[in-house]
């Protein structure tokens, strides 16, 4: 039963009985009834004033009167100015929870054959380093939003693209074969993703000590300091043999292609171990270098329509200006492709490896131009969701102390995070006393249940538009807006209907019409009726966040009901049935709320 959608359909019908006339439905504006007035929902009758030709509050009373004759779900009624706050029956809400009680994932749509095809990349990284806090924020946004539009009814599909060449990769290569000393994953003891991490650090460090040389000799020379500075980063020598290593690679030199595949296969092994840890996956991984050489073919054949143009030096570019923006390189003069070239490349393959309906890119919002750019290139080369793709953009990760630097290799790692919270989560539920009569086994694993939970919690709450600072201490508390505090009210919950199954208690598949409630657990099964929405909206808007919020909002709604009265001491039968009912119930949504954000919840701690 969907009160509100009864409600609306009332009104609607007893509209026409008392002024003869049928109307929009967007007309019927409901909302939830504020706290100072008695009453479930109100709605709001200013827009049908023009049809009743009548007072606000003659026209608000006339509705009432004919709910009350017509509508079983409306018990009582009461009028502020153009308000009609309406006392919902007690039997209705007794309905709503019997469907809600009905329905594994009540609030949520399954796909359906004629679904859109909504696809969703995410994770994006680069093999010449290790996954930081930056990717465990677009990680957990994007691997959220895959889990929110399906809840939302859409076929969705996972997808990863890989950046695996260009001149960031060359760094990492000529630092290995020039420092390396034939180091390997196991002849270090090393994730492949951090040995090679180290090699783009140590790349870093020796390209700055030559530039620092070379702007010297400039300057002694007599060159102005940025001039010089300039020149230096150009020609310096290791600059030089990265650049030419990238074009041995575009020309497929077999020991540069080799050396290539082997440092990739390290780094992608490292990629897959944080993936599982953090939860997140993927249907289908692309690689930029199976991508550019289709992007390249589009844009010769752009170019061959007249979509681009040549400059003299032989590099290509789009004219955008008539768009509002600028020109835009997509072919270099000496043939090599850039990112744009690249993104036009994926989005071709994806094109024609599945029917896409809508495209939504998870990339930071240091992007944003590009994303313009790309829409308006997509649309002129003929994708048919070139210019309804969606940057869903989102704000950088800070820490208490600053920026991350990737090439000075100041990141947070994404694997040390992971491990970190996992035992900050073991020490902080050791000294709350959360771990009584458990197994080491079984502490570990609810350790790392929890703590990841914080982290996850900690960053999808914040709306992903916003810069955030990420600070771990805070996320791992019991109290207030964290992801420990729900998990462990879903965690006591859980522990109750243990007790209620030990003590021989049945729990019906629906309650009775005459089933007692109070208002607080009115209230709850409200809340919980208000999930649907709460996913509707998070898909409407690409907004995570807002599931997070509604679950924390729902779990202090419980927490009060639960301070306030027993469960399993009930004054009656009747009330401990319908209690645990209502308790089971709300687990349920706070475990599917969660699992819409990607964080599991234990059964016990």
């Amino acid at each position: 039963m969907n009160i509100e959608k009864e409600i609306g359909s009332a009104v609607l019908a007893v509209v026409k009985e008392l002024y003869g006339q049928d109307i929009p439905a967007n007309l019927i504006q409901l909302q939830k009834t504020k706290e100072t007035f008695e009453g479930n929902i109100t709605v709001v009758v200013f827009p049908l004033l023009k049809t009743s030709h009548k007072r606000p509050e003659e026209t608000a009373q006339e509705i009432g009167d004919a709910l009350i004759r017509n509508c079983k779900a409306v018990a009582s009624y009461n009028v502020v100015k153009g308000f009609l706050n309406l006392v919902i029956a007690p039997q209705a809400w007794v309905s709503l929870l019997n469907d809600i009680n009905a329905e594994e994932r009540y609030g949520e749509s399954a796909a359906t054959s004629d679904s859109p095809v909504v696809m969703i990349e995410y994770s994006s990284p680069n093999t010449n380093k290790p996954l930081h806090l930056g990717h465990v924020r677009n990680n957990l946004l994007g691997w959220s939003l895959s889990k929110i539009m399906e809840a939302n009814g859409n076929k969705v599909i996972k997808t990863n693209i890989v950046n695996d060449r260009g001149i960031h990769i060359c760094k990492s290569m000529l630092a290995w074969q020039k420092w390396g000393d034939g180091a390997t994953p196991e002849s270090t003891g090393k994730k492949g993703d951090h040995l090679i991490g180290d090699f783009y650090v140590a790349f870093d460090k020796h390209y700055r000590e030559e530039v620092a040389q070379l702007k010297t000799q400039y300057v002694a020379e007599g060159m102005a300091d940025d001039a010089a500075e300039e020149k230096a980063k150009a020609n310096a020598p290791l600059i030089i043999e990265a650049h030419d290593m990238l074009v041995k690679w575009e020309q497929g030199d077999s020991e540069v292609r080799a050396l290539w595949e082997k440092m990739n296969g390290w780094v992608y092994a490292g990629f897959d171990e944080t993936y599982k840890a953090l939860g997140v996956g993927f249907d289908k991984i692309y690689y930029e270098s199976n991508t550019y050489l289709e992007g390249k073919k589009k844009v010769e054949e752009g170019l061959e329509k007249g979509l681009f143009f040549r400059k003299e030096d032989g590099s290509v570019w789009a004219d955008l200006t008539n768009d509002g923006l600028d020109q835009k390189l997509l072919l270099r003069s000496d043939g090599t492709s850039v990112y744009m070239t690249q993104d036009i490349g994926t989005a071709d393959l994806r094109f024609h490896d599945f029917p896409i309906d809508k495209m939504i890119y998870v990339v930071g919002n240091e992007q944003n131009y590009h994303f313009q750019v790309l829409s308006l290139l997509l649309d002129r080369l003929g994708f048919k969701w070139g210019k309804g793709l969606v940057h869903f953009s989102y704000g950088m990760v800070e820490l208490p102390n600053g920026k991350m630097k990737s090439r000075e290799g100041t990141v947070v790692d994404a694997d040390e995070l992971i491990v970190d919270m996992i035992d900050e989560a073991r020490k902080t539920s050791d000294e709350l006393g959360k771990f009584k009569d458990m197994t080491d086994a079984e502490k570990q694993e609810i350790a790392r249940i929890v703590g990841l939970g914080a982290l996850k919690y900690f960053i999808l709450k914040v709306d992903a538009r916003k810069n955030m600072l990420f600070n771990p201490e805070e996320s791992i508390d019991f109290n207030g807006n964290t992801g420990p505090f729900i998990q462990y009210t879903h965690a006591r919950i859980r522990s109750i209907m243990r007790k209620a199954e030990a003590d021989g208690i049945v729990i019906p598949t629906a309650l009775s019409e005459d089933a007692p409630l109070n208002d607080k657990e009115v209230q709850l099964i409200q809340k919980m009726a208000e999930f649907s929405a709460a996913v509707k909206d998070a898909g409407d808007n690409y907004n995570p966040a807002g599931i997070a919020n509604y679950v924390y909002e729902l779990t202090k709604d419980f927490n009060q009901f639960y301070h306030d009265y027993s469960i399993l001491n009930a004054d009656t039968e009747t009330e401990k049935i319908t209690r645990l009912v209502l308790a089971n119930n709300v687990a349920k949504t706070i475990k599917n709320g969660m699992d819409l954000l990607g964080i599991e919840v234990p059964e016990r701690m």
